[in-house]
């Protein structure tokens, strides 16, 4: 096998001076199109590199989805602001968007606003300083950032920045379904032989016909594997011989019922009343206490291995949707200096408000650019990725972030520390060991999280 290297070659700004050089902002989702947004608005050169073809990339993969959160949720203020001028119209802000419809009403016409501040086609495989590695002090904070794209064909280019935004998302990264947060033997084998499905599958669309009449093992407390349920329960009133099992770690799965009728986002409370109707009627085969050991594929199906509190069992399946969370793609920051919670790696000083081993609030306290920031001056981490592996992401937290550090990069210290966010009540929270939500939210009824799924439990 012959392998090629490609030297990286130096966009135009390698001489500019620091305080012209453009803010880079990687990923061209939600939050990434809201810090371009911002800062314009603060007088500050955005450039947003997207790896997709297109912006909102991710979201399009899991575009059949339906959000729980309502428009009002999912507009940044000063996106709003930009598309108003150009005469856009605002959807009706009480209803709930598809992922199609929050990138055809709302992304893609900001991206046209935006224009050349973007960049599609264009992956960031590392982020470092110019001439310099992680291990040099001197002159640190004055030296620019050095971002390394590679685009769909193959070319290296280095773009200096003043300062590195990552919103990137998690959506690329999904959970391993394995026990010590590992993949199973024979995992890897299973995805690539289609038995164990990309997250959000199309049940009802595009899917359709590969789960119709099959029996299928959904894996993961959260409200991913909810959503995934309740299609499944849809195709099975429709296709006869479509069976559906659901596979847990917990002792029980009442948490992810959630706040039901106290939560105060109508959409999110109605899926945990409609999946506890499902598992109470018998029509999903719930399987608690269930760690995944093993897969074995064959032409057949997929043979899980788990273990339970009663010993080793085995669930004979056709396919398996995980719904197991996703965790951030930290690699391509080996060489800048970061400051991480230890458990879910998140930015060290947000990590113990999300953590979920203590956390299963829908809500987080108001937060912005002093408690995201890192030993690296400059550097942010925002979005779905700043929370790490933590679930309970909303969008409105995103453009808060997003605010406020483009406040402090333009000098406006009292607008940074001048944070505000007021989201909708759970109906249900506890402080305390146990219970929380294991993946971002998603299918038929999702809050962003990712974004890009997003991936997001709220």
């Amino acid at each position: 096998m012959i392998t090629t290297h490609t030297t990286p070659t130096t966009s135009p700004n390698a001489a500019t001076p620091m305080h012209e050089l453009p803010v880079v902002v990687i990923g061209a989702g939600p939050v990434g199109l809201a810090t371009a947004a911002h800062l314009l608005e603060r007088d500050l050169t955005p450039l947003v590199l997207e790896a997709g073809p297109t912006i909102g990339a991710a979201i399009r993969q899991w575009g059949h989805t339906r959000l729980f959160s309502p428009w009002r949720y999912n507009i940044d203020d000063a996106a709003r602001r930009l598309l108003e001028s150009t005469g856009w119209q605002e959807p009706d802000l009480e209803a709930l968007p598809t992922g199609h419809d929050l990138v055809d009403e709302y992304l893609a016409p900001l991206a046209t606003v935006l224009g050349s501040h973007i960049r599609t086609d264009s992956r960031v495989v590392a982020v470092s300083r110019v001439g310099i590695d992680k291990t040099r002090s001197a002159d640190r904070e004055q030296t620019p950032f050095l971002v390394r794209i590679e685009s769909a064909d193959g070319a290296v280019t280095d773009v200096h920045a003043r300062s590195v935004i990552d919103a990137s998302g998690t959506w690329e990264q999904p959970n391993p379904l394995g026990r010590s947060g590992l993949p199973a033997p024979g995992e890897t084998r299973a995805i690539e032989q289609r038995l164990i499905t990309a997250p959000l599958p199309a049940v009802s669309g595009a899917d359709r016909e590969r789960f119709a009449g099959r029996h299928t093992l959904v894996v993961g407390a959260g409200h991913s594997a909810a959503n995934t349920l309740l299609d499944l329960v849809d195709l099975a009133q429709q296709e006869p011989g479509t069976r559906i099992s659901w596979a847990v770690r917990t002792a029980d799965v009442s948490s992810v019922y959630g706040g039901e009728d106290r939560d105060e986002l109508a959409a999110r409370g109605a899926l945990g009343s409609r999946l506890r109707e499902a598992v109470a009627s018998g029509v999903i085969e719930v399987h608690t206490s269930f760690t995944i050991t093993a897969f074995t594929p064959s032409t057949d199906g997929l043979t899980v291995h788990g273990s339970t509190p009663a010993g080793p069992t085995e669930l004979a399946v056709d396919l398996l949707v995980p719904a197991t969370g996703f965790r951030p793609n930290l690699a391509i920051l080996s060489e800048l200096r970061l400051a991480l919670d230890p458990a879910v790696d998140a930015p060290h000083q947000l990590g113990p408000l999300i953590d979920p081993e203590f956390h299963s609030c829908g809500s987080v306290e108001p937060h912005g650019e002093k408690l995201l920031a890192h030993p690296e001056p400059g550097f942010y981490i925002v979005g779905m990725k700043s929370y790490g592996r933590a679930p309970t992401f909303l969008m409105a937290t995103g453009y808060e972030q997003v605010r406020s550090i483009a406040a402090a990069l333009a000098g406006d210290r009292e607008a940074a520390d001048d944070v505000h966010l007021d989201l909708p009540e759970t109906g249900v929270c506890s402080t305390d060991l146990g219970g929380s939500c294991d993946a971002p939210a998603t299918p038929q009824l999702i809050s962003l999280g990712a974004t890009s799924s997003t991936s997001a439990c709220c």
